[in-house]
């Protein structure tokens, strides 16, 4: 193990400045999307991403040109998994307030995020999640039919008929 000099740690403090420049904003929306926080309220969201971030600042010297952000983003996705694993069992769920994803489960905003948002193939999330393919396709056509569905409510006013003429 060769010995640490300072001139690394401000090149590798430098590098690492500039990817969270470059990468911070959208990794904070995808967690922000995971957590289904308010973009403007988002605590829970934060803090996901500053693990993620000290984990990768940790090991940015083994990266050894692997990306960056698919670094972050896997351990985002995982941290986030295990999470509502670890407190899911002894909680009911209740959707958080806010957020476009408020209303789905953290499985199904997860799978979504990993395949809408992010890009992420299905047999790659399957692997990421230790899941079957078919249960991410499932888990993500249901989460896709419950955000397409029309908010419950009145039934929309036809308004006068035509022809009708106003008394």
């Amino acid at each position: 193990m060769r010995p640490r000099h300072a001139c690394d740690d401000v090149r590798r403090a430098q590098e690492f400045r500039a990817y969270v420049a470059g990468a911070g904003g959208r990794l904070l929306h995808t967690a922000t999307l995971l957590t289904a926080e308010p973009p403007g309220a988002n605590p829970r969201a934060q803090r996901l991403l500053a693990l993620a971030l000290a984990r990768t600042y940790a090991c940015w010297d083994r990266l050894h040109g692997e990306d960056p952000y698919d670094h972050t983003r896997r351990y985002l996705m995982i941290r986030f998994a295990l999470g509502t694993l670890r407190y899911g069992a002894r909680l009911p769920f209740r959707p958080p307030p806010g957020g476009p994803l408020a209303g789905l489960s953290p499985q199904e905003r997860l799978i979504l995020v990993m395949r809408l948002h992010e890009g992420i193939g299905e047999d790659q999330t399957a692997a990421l999640l230790g899941l079957p393919a078919e249960r991410v396709r499932a888990v993500q056509n249901r989460a896709m039919a419950l955000l397409l569905r029309p908010a419950p409510g009145p039934a929309p006013s036809l308004g006068r008929r035509a022809g009708t003429v106003p008394s």
